[in-house]
């Protein structure tokens, strides 16, 4: 038995190890000390991220609140979800590409944070609903409760990233 909990401890030990390796790593990365070298270059960074974020976000919500009957009435879920794709995913693309830059910067301390790992956690079922469950839904055939519940979840998961990621400042 003792030799069972030493090898999950020491297994343990190694993941962390490597974790903090890896996180040392970005932070030493050369385009985190390009970001960190001038203070102009994490804000502006932040605000494409924030584009992204609208543009993926709002999009997504823009469907959301069709399958909740409210507004665009002259195109179906189906066509409007079909327009929007090309954004969402240009806004998706954004969003990770800066956050990824953003984290870089002082990765040890964002791993640690507990708002960062919410949204982390939030942002990975967003997008698994987003591309699987959602798009299910917006096709034609879907009941109007299923459609709504769904729209429901949808604007919940997002407004819980948006919310998680603003708390990361203050945590």
């Amino acid at each position: 038995m003792q030799s069972c909990s030493f090898a999950r401890q020491r297994d343990r030990l190694a993941c962390t190890f490597m974790l903090n390796s890896i996180l040392r790593w970005l932070v030493n990365s050369p385009w985190s000390h390009w970001i960190n070298r001038y203070e102009w270059v994490f804000p502006v960074i932040q605000s494409v991220h924030f584009i992204g974020f609208a543009l993926s976000i709002g999009t997504i919500a823009m469907i959301d609140f069709r399958l909740l009957g409210f507004g665009m009435r002259q195109q179906t879920p189906t066509e409007l979800a079909a327009d929007l794709n090309r954004w969402t995913l240009l806004g998706i693309a954004m969003m990770l590409v800066t956050g990824f830059l953003m984290f870089s910067t002082d990765a040890v301390t964002y791993h640690n944070n507990p708002s960062f790992q919410v949204k982390m956690i939030c942002l990975m079922v967003a997008l698994a609903f987003n591309f699987t469950i959602h798009r299910r839904v917006v096709k034609p055939g879907t009941g109007p409760v299923a459609a709504r519940l769904t729209a429901v979840i949808s604007l919940l998961l997002w407004a819980t990233v948006l919310a998680a990621g603003r708390m990361i400042a203050f945590v």
